[in-house]
Formats: C-alpha cells, sequence, structure tokens
C-alpha cells in the first residue's frame, strides 16, 4: 500500500488531519490500534473553551479554532452535537471575584468576549447555583461538541475524499531511508510506503516517537469524569470554579480538582476535573470521585440527590510549557507531530490539524507556526 500521508491516530486530532489533507488532494492513510475516538478523545467533556486559556499563542489558537468549529458544524453533514451554550466562571470568594474581574481588561484586549455577573445575574442564567457565591464571568464564545460523534464525522468525511481508514492497527516501526527520512509506515496490517508520516496518537504519542529515535517531553495526564442519570434542564452553561484555570495551568503532579459542571443533549451531567500526572494508571479512584462529587454539590446543592451512572478516567497529552507542538521534526524529515494539547484537544484539536495540512500541503498558514515548533524543545529537535 502507498500513501502520501500515514496518520497514527484517529482521537480529534488525528481525524481532523485526515479530513484537511484529503480535502487538500492527498491519498490519506489513518490508524488507530483501536478504533476512532478510541483514547483522549472518546473520554473528555468535549470543550471548546476561551475561558480558561491566558492571553497569548494559545489564546490566539483557540479563537481560530472556536470559529473552525462553527465552520465545521454547518460543513459536515453528521450531527456532531456542536452547543455554543457559554461558559459561566463562577467566585467562591470576594478574593477571587476581585482576582477574575483582573483578567477582563486583558481578556477584551485579547478579543475574548466577557461579561460580569453579579450574583442576581448568577441566579438568573443558572438558577440551580448555590446562593452564596459573589459573582463571576460569562463567555459567551465558550462551545461543547460530543466528541466522539465530532471525530466520527471528520473521518467519513475524509473518507469521502478518499482516505482509508485502519481501525485495530498499530503502528510498530517507521522505515527510514538512507538520509534518515521518513520511506515507511510498518504496521500489524502490514507496510505503508508513504514519505510523511503524523504522530496524533496524545498521550501515546512519547511511545511513537521513540520509534524514531526522539525523546518527546509529553507526558499522560489523567483526568476523572463522573456522568449522573438523564435529568431535567439543570445546567444550562458549562459551569466551573474560578480555580479550574489555575489547575488547567499548573504543572504540578499531586492531585488537583475543580469544579466543573455541564450538561448533555441526552440529559446528563458530566462533573469535573481532577488532574493528576501518574502515568498509565487506568484505574478510577474513589477517592477522586468523591473529590469531584463534594466540589460539584458545593455549587450545584440540588445535585446531592442525583445519582452517577458511571465514571471513568482518561489522559491527557501534557507538555512543560502547556502548549501543543505542532509540525516537522528536523531530525527525522517526513515525520510530523501534532500533540501535547492536553485538556484542550477537543478545542485545539481542528485548528492545529488545519495549520499542520497548510505546512504539509505549503498553504499560507492560519496563523504563526513558530510557538508551536518541536524543535523548541532540544530533545526532539535542533535550537
Amino acid at each position: 500500500m502507498q500513501a502520501d500521508v500515514v496518520i497514527a491516530g484517529a482521537g480529534i486530532v488525528g481525524s481532523a488531519c485526515a479530513y484537511f489533507l484529503a480535502r487538500g488532494g492527498l491519498r490519506v492513510c489513518i490508524l488507530d490500534r483501536g478504533s476512532i475516538a478510541n483514547g483522549t478523545s472518546g473520554s473528555g467533556e468535549g470543550n471548546i473553551l476561551l475561558s480558561d486559556k491566558l492571553p497569548g499563542p494559545e489564546m490566539d489558537l483557540a479563537k481560530l479554532g472556536r470559529q473552525l468549529w462553527e465552520e465545521l458544524a454547518g460543513a459536515l453533514p453528521d450531527d456532531f452535537e456542536f452547543e455554543p451554550k457559554g461558559g459561566i466562571v463562577v467566585a467562591e470568594t470576594d478574593r477571587q471575584l476581585a482576582s477574575l474581574e483582573g483578567t477582563i481588561e486583558g481578556l477584551r484586549a485579547a478579543q475574548v468576549a466577557v461579561e460580569r455577573l453579579s450574583p442576581a445575574d448568577l441566579a438568573r442564567e443558572e438558577p440551580f447555583l448555590a446562593r452564596d457565591l459573589p459573582g463571576g464571568l460569562y463567555f459567551p464564545q465558550d462551545a461543547q461538541v460530543q466528541p466522539m460523534l465530532a471525530c466520527a464525522a471528520l473521518v467519513k468525511a475524509a473518507k469521502s475524499f478518499g482516505a482509508v481508514f485502519l481501525p485495530q492497527t498499530e503502528l510498530l516501526k517507521v522505515e527510514l531511508d538512507g538520509r534518515g527520512a521518513v520511506r515507511a509506515a510498518l504496521t500489524s496490517a502490514g507496510r505503508i510506503g508513504t514519505p510523511r508520516l503524523i504522530n496524533a496518537a496524545g498521550p501515546w504519542s512519547t511511545e511513537l516517537a521513540g520509534l524514531v529515535g526522539l525523546d518527546l517531553p509529553a507526558r499522560p495526564r489523567k483526568g476523572h469524569i463522573i456522568v449522573t442519570e438523564p435529568l431535567p434542564l439543570l445546567v444550562r452553561h458549562k459551569v466551573f470554579e474560578a480555580g479550574y484555570a489555575d489547575t488547567v495551568n499548573s504543572g504540578e503532579a499531586d492531585l488537583q480538582v475543580a469544579s466543573v459542571v455541564e450538561a448533555t443533549r441526552s440529559g446528563t451531567i458530566l462533573l469535573g476535573s481532577s488532574r493528576q500526572l501518574v502515568g498509565f494508571d487506568p484505574a478510577v479512584d474513589t477517592q477522586v470521585l468523591r473529590a469531584i462529587a463534594r466540589r460539584a454539590v458545593r455549587f450545584f446543592p440540588v445535585l446531592a440527590q442525583v445519582q452517577a451512572l458511571r465514571a471513568y478516567a482518561g489522559f491527557r497529552s501534557f507538555t512543560p510549557d502547556h502548549l501543543p507542538i505542532i509540525g516537522e521534526s528536523k531530525q527525522v524529515p517526513g515525520f510530523f507531530l501534532n500533540t501535547g494539547h492536553e485538556g484542550a484537544g477537543i478545542a485545539l484539536g481542528p485548528v492545529s490539524a488545519r495549520l499542520l495540512s497548510q505546512l504539509i500541503l505549503d498553504q499560507a498558514p492560519v496563523m504563526d507556526p513558530f510557538p508551536f515548533r518541536p524543535e523548541r524543545f532540544s530533545a526532539i529537535g535542533e535550537n
């Protein structure tokens, strides 16, 4: 088999890469050792957020990503539950509220829509919120998708442009030519000749990078989610506590919990969030679940009487500088990376894929890729 590009990983990043490259006229083969959205993308909440980003390259990418998601919702024929519901950040103390309000000027300068919310505003927007909260901020651009449906829609669209999808197929080795450039992907389904290989394996990207001798500075960051029974509409927006952004932007290895509460179209409510650097430990920790539930009930007391249907854990790809890695390795020509999005993979996945696809197709990039270049880490490229 021969392809212009092979993509390892059928999560949101790999699926979107397949879509943009196949639409651009390349012969694309996307593979996954499981199935579509089998890993990180299938264990997340589907968040498309600007509210948890700091002004800078990630925010710039996120704004483009938010716009792209709206375009995809109109362009793809399959419904993936894109909901521009907006996000509310709630303060628990006056000090937290002052800190939140201190970010407004910088956010608006970065062209992020944000509004102050008084206690009366909170009660109007979210009637079931606790009544002792001093206020918060509203982010109308925040949105949500059903990530498994989104990945499936992108793969289906890529296949309509000629892409080939190989599920239950593992990348075993990467064959290099005499110059050290990619020549073929050796998989459990056979050899695929290709001059380009995209590593879109999320937390497992480090393992794949090792196949070509690269030391990728990305680690798996574990998170838990609780799913409630289907309920009447109790939560109208994505609601999270002020400390959530601190956990997102932290590099701490120990457990961090910050409340995130949002409803789905099916009526279930998703409760998060936790972050831990504990390697690939898949066990669901009941202590973490209790901590998540306590924080959720603190902000939505009505949830104290609600039954949980299930809980699960997943892994995010975490980089030391909290920025994704997007681009071609200088050490191994033809080996491309699109990983390290941590908890923003759904928000940034399609726009990261568009950016990388534009670089591969020699098109003008949607933004300057310099902040995301692989070579910023000496282990995977020359500074």
